[in-house]
């Protein structure tokens, strides 16, 4: 008599989503899977719309993730007119994509997963939330609005708009920094770098805590995908992608966004809307990876800057090789953040900063284009074909969180199989299973949240209806 678990929605995620668990006739998990229920539909209804409108339409997929994909659609549209965009542009979008970074991450890890780190996974579900984390730990709830307002504001600073910002266009930026914005900035790095490294210290300590969840939380060897610079250091909006083994053994390296396709295919499972990215010599789906804040810290030798590359060297004392547990998404996450406060810094003390040339222009001089991005969640790739009058033919998008779909699916099978036995469940096991997808931070296209009782319903339910058992939340 088989029986199946059902945990509809997933919450303190960016969208919707549930997950099934199948047991067997012994209550023992048979299989499990991680559902997208949700229907984009941007590629097909952007076909006939002028190519130079693309990047602003993109943008509007998300609110947390917008600028990666203004930046990545931007990418393809300048492929299309042959063109390259001005230095000071380009450091602007490094500057404004690290800005979405910072504030996404601290969304991430501060309100959707500090309430497991800091109250515990089997804390009652009406005081694990962000207000929860404020009122047990002050410092460390404040740290992580203030951070995510650092990244908001920095972003509204440069393109007038806090979420879909219209600043980035096919050929650079609309408008240059003022000496007032840059000050500005300048202003409130100190506050910043304070709060990270609290977020960081503070996560240290309590680290080791979580080893019973580090070994089943999606911990399993895979490939790692993510954009690095030409000396091996981390990188956001420009360079190309590595593509590593579960060994670190580099399996392909600069690849370029026209040569995204041909690397990277895409497969679809019937029990998601969303697909499963893998790496093509390999196949699907042995040649399934991983990207985000883990694949970024693993297929780079250095951040790029002081402070984030001594947390780098003491993030790979965790592992011989690549780190494989996706529990350290967290700490991962962190060292972004800190990598982005000290690269905004850089990025403001160049002397072009405030150059005023921003912009290149052009026509259509190819029928096709591709542009790639890191976003905070993984790389992003943008590719579109146009006609001879720019207007779209064909668009494909394929996301981090398609990426990152088969690993979050093995995760979710693979702590089902652990925390559930004789098929009883409690909510802590149930929040666990959760707790495992939001590791990767998915988003899926938008963001849902809820506060003190939850819209949660999980029915235990035999093969001929009987309700055998339930939590509700």
């Amino acid at each position: 008599m088989s029986q199946t678990i059902t945990i509809d929605p997933v919450t303190r995620l960016e969208g919707h989503g549930k997950i099934t668990i199948q047991l067997n006739a012994q209550g023992e998990v048979q299989d499990a899977h991680f559902h997208v229920t949700q229907v984009r539909g941007f590629e097909r209804f952007s076909e006939g719309r002028p190519f130079y409108e693309m990047p602003s339409l993109m943008a509007r997929i998300c609110g947390i993730c917008p600028v990666s994909h203004l930046i990545a659609s931007a990418k393809a549209c300048e492929a299309i007119m042959s063109v390259r965009i001005p230095h000071t542009a380009a450091q602007l979008r490094r500057m404004l994509n690290l800005a979405q970074m910072v504030q996404s991450h601290a969304l991430s890890f501060f309100y959707l997963s500090s309430p497991d780190l800091l109250l515990g996974m089997d804390a009652d579900p009406k005081v694990r939330h962000i207000f929860g984390v404020v009122e047990a730990r002050p410092e460390l709830g404040r740290a992580g609005v203030a951070l995510r307002r650092f990244g908001q504001h920095i972003i509204e600073l440069l393109g007038d708009k806090r979420i879909h910002p219209g600043w980035v266009i096919p050929g650079g930026v609309t408008e240059p920094l003022t000496p007032a914005k840059r000050d500005e900035i300048l202003g409130m790095i100190p506050e910043a770098y304070a709060n990270i490294k609290l977020a960081l210290s503070w996560y240290k300590q309590i680290a080791d805590s979580f080893k019973p969840e580090v070994e089943v939380f999606a911990n399993f060897p895979s490939l790692f995908l993510g954009l690095i610079n030409e000396d091996e250091s981390v990188e956001f909006t420009d360079g190309a992608l590595r593509l590593i083994s579960a060994t670190g053994n580099i399996l392909a390296d600069g690849i370029t966004a026209q040569e995204f396709t041909q690397v990277i295919g895409e497969a679809v499972e019937p029990y998601s809307y969303t697909k499963f990215a893998y790496y093509k010599p390999l196949g699907y789906p042995d040649g399934s990876y991983r990207v985000g804040p883990l694949a970024r810290l693993n297929i780079a030798k250095s951040m790029g800057t002081p402070l984030a590359d001594a947390e780098l060297v003491e993030f790979k004392q965790l592992a011989s090789g690549p780190v494989q547990g996706s529990f350290y998404y967290h700490h991962a996450r962190l060292i972004d953040i800190l990598y982005g406060i000290e690269k905004i810094e850089q990025i403001l003390s160049d002397p072009l900063i405030l150059d005023k040339h921003v912009r290149a222009t052009a026509g259509v001089n190819r029928l096709e284009g591709a542009g790639q991005a890191e976003a905070p969640r993984g790389t992003l790739m943008h590719n579109y074909k146009v006609d001879e009058n720019g207007k779209i033919t064909w668009a494909n998008l394929v996301i981090a969180t398609g990426q990152n779909n088969n690993a979050m699916n093995r995760g979710v099978l693979q702590a089902a199989r652990h925390y559930i036995k004789d098929g009883k469940f409690s909510e802590g096991i149930l929040n666990r299973v959760e707790a495992v997808v939001r590791t990767f931070d998915p988003c899926l296209s938008c963001s849902t949240h809820a506060l003190g009782q939850m819209p949660l319903h999980l029915s235990l339910v035999s093969a001929d209806g009987k309700v055998i058992d339930q939590a509700i939340r």
